[in-house]
C-alpha cells in the first residue's frame, strides 16, 4: 500500500546530504579558552573552609539522621546547603550579633532598610530582605574568576542600621554611624538599600574616618547631583551633599548609563557646575566596555587615594530589573553593567552600595538577584586582583563607640 513520495527536509538534517562533513574552525583550541582555564583553576583552589562550615554544621545543628548515607549532612540546616532553607543573611554568612566583631570580617554587609528619600514608588526599604533572600541562590563560588568567596575571604552580616522612617536627617545621622563604624574597623563596607538618598550618608560615614580623598564611580540612569527634591535630601540628591565634603571632589565623580527622560535640569546645572564626569550608554557603546572602564578609573582614581561605587539597578534596562523605583528603558545589559563594575573594582574598593532594589515590584526575585550579583562580582574582583582590604590604609580617624 503506497502512502505517496517519502518527504525529506535536507536543511533540518532528516535526510545525509552526500559530501557535506561538520568541520571545527581549524584554529580551534579548547586549551586557551576561559571554559579550560576556569577548569583548571577550580583545582586550585582550597577546600579548608568548606570542611571547616561542614562540621561546624554537624556541631551546631546535630549530626543527621542514620538513614543518611551523607554524614556531612546535620539535623538542623546551617550554612550554605539546602539553599531553600536556613534563616537567611546574605550569602548565608556568619550573623553578628555584636556589631563590634565586624572587625573580625574581610568585609561586613549592611542593610539600609529606608525609602524615605523616594519620590515616586516606595517600597525600596524592604530591599535588604529581598536581596538576602535570593542570594541563598548562590554558592561563594565564581567558575569563570575562579574564585571562592569561602576560601579567600571573610565574610560577614552585620544586619540593618536601625533608620527612622519619615525622618530624612536622623535617618542618615544612623546610616553614617553605621558605615563609620564598620569602616573603622578595617572590614569593608557593602551597604544594601534602600533608596539612593542613602548614598550622600553612606560615603558620608566613609569620608569622616579618613583624611584622604575619595572618587566615586556611580552606576545609573539619573544623574542624582541636584540640590533638593521636593524640599528635601531625596533619592535625586545624594551626589550634591556628597561632593560638598572637601574630601569628596565632583571632578572625582565619575557616572556612567545616565540618560533618557528621567533626568532633571536642575541636577544637569549643578553637573555642569561642578565639573563632574557622565557617560551615557551611547557613549559607552561607542567607547567599548573595557575603555569605559579605563576613563572610570583614570576619572575617579585621578589625584584620589579610593574610589566607592554606588550601584543603582536601575542604570539596567528595566527590562531585567522591573522591582525599581524609577524603572527607565534604555539602560545597560546586564552583562554589559557586570563586565564594567568587574574592571573597576580590580583596582580596590573603600566601599559599596546597592540602591534602588524594590521587592514589591519585583517579578520572580530578578531585581534582587541581580543586586546579589553586583556584590558579589565586585568581592570577586578584588579577591581576584588582590585588592580586598586595600581600603585600610585611608583609616586615619576611626570613630569609636
Amino acid at each position: 500500500m503506497s502512502h505517496g513520495p517519502v518527504r525529506q527536509a535536507k536543511r533540518a538534517g532528516i535526510t545525509k546530504v552526500a559530501g557535506r562533513s561538520r568541520r571545527h574552525h581549524p584554529d580551534f583550541n579548547k586549551l586557551e579558552t576561559q571554559g579550560w582555564r576556569a577548569l583548571e583553576a577550580e583545582a586550585e583552589l582550597s577546600g579548608k573552609g568548606w570542611a571547616r562550615e561542614r562540621k561546624w554544621a554537624l556541631e551546631m545543628g546535630l549530626p543527621g539522621a542514620e538513614s543518611l548515607t551523607d554524614k556531612s549532612i546535620p539535623t538542623f540546616a546551617r550554612g550554605e546547603l539546602p539553599h531553600f532553607a536556613g534563616i537567611n543573611t546574605f550569602l548565608k554568612a556568619p550573623y553578628v550579633e555584636n556589631v563590634r566583631d565586624v572587625a573580625k570580617y574581610d568585609a561586613a554587609v549592611l542593610g539600609i532598610p529606608f525609602d524615605s528619600g523616594t519620590t515616586y514608588r516606595p517600597g525600596t526599604r524592604f530591599g535588604p530582605q529581598g536581596v538576602r533572600r535570593i542570594s541563598a541562590l548562590y554558592t561563594p563560588y565564581n567558575y569563570e574568576m575562579g574564585v571562592d568567596l569561602r576560601e579567600q575571604m571573610t565574610l560577614c552580616d552585620a544586619g540593618d542600621v536601625f533608620t527612622i522612617p519619615g525622618n530624612l536627617e536622623k535617618s542618615f545621622d544612623q546610616i553614617t554611624r553605621g558605615v563609620a563604624h564598620v569602616f573603622s574597623s578595617g572590614a569593608l563596607p557593602v551597604m544594601i538599600g534602600g533608596d539612593h538618598s542613602i548614598g550622600f550618608p553612606c560615603v558620608r560615614g566613609i569620608a569622616e574616618c579618613t583624611s584622604k580623598k575619595i572618587g566615586i564611580i556611580h552606576f545609573d540612569r539619573h544623574i542624582d547631583i541636584q540640590e533638593k527634591d521636593l524640599d528635601e535630601r531625596m533619592h535625586t540628591t545624594p551626589w550634591f551633599w556628597a561632593t560638598n565634603m572637601p574630601n569628596v571632589p565632583a571632578t572625582n565623580l565619575v557616572q556612567l548609563g545616565i540618560g533618557g527622560w528621567q533626568v532633571p535640569r536642575d541636577g544637569v546645572k549643578v553637573g555642569r557646575e561642578r565639573n563632574t564626569n557622565v557617560l551615557t550608554i551611547d557613549d559607552i557603546e561607542r567607547i567599548g566596555l573595557e575603555k569605559t572602564a579605563e576613563i572610570a578609573l583614570e576619572l575617579a582614581w585621578k589625584d584620589a587615594d579610593a574610589v566607592y561605587i554606588s550601584f543603582d539597578v536601575d542604570s539596567i534596562d528595566c527590562g531585567f530589573v522591573p522591582g525599581t523605583g524609577w524603572p527607565e528603558p534604555g539602560g545597560f545589559l546586564p552583562r554589559e553593567a557586570l563586565k564594567i563594575l568587574g574592571l573597576v573594582a580590580a583596582e580596590g574598593l573603600c566601599g559599596l552600595e546597592v540602591v534602588e532594589v524594590s521587592p514589591p515590584y519585583d517579578t520572580s526575585d530578578i531585581t534582587a538577584l541581580f543586586g546579589t550579583r553586583v556584590i558579589v562580582e565586585a568581592l570577586g574582583s578584588m579577591v581576584a586582583n588582590g585588592k580586598l582590604g586595600s581600603h585600610k590604609h585611608l583609616i586615619d580617624k576611626p570613630v569609636a563607640y
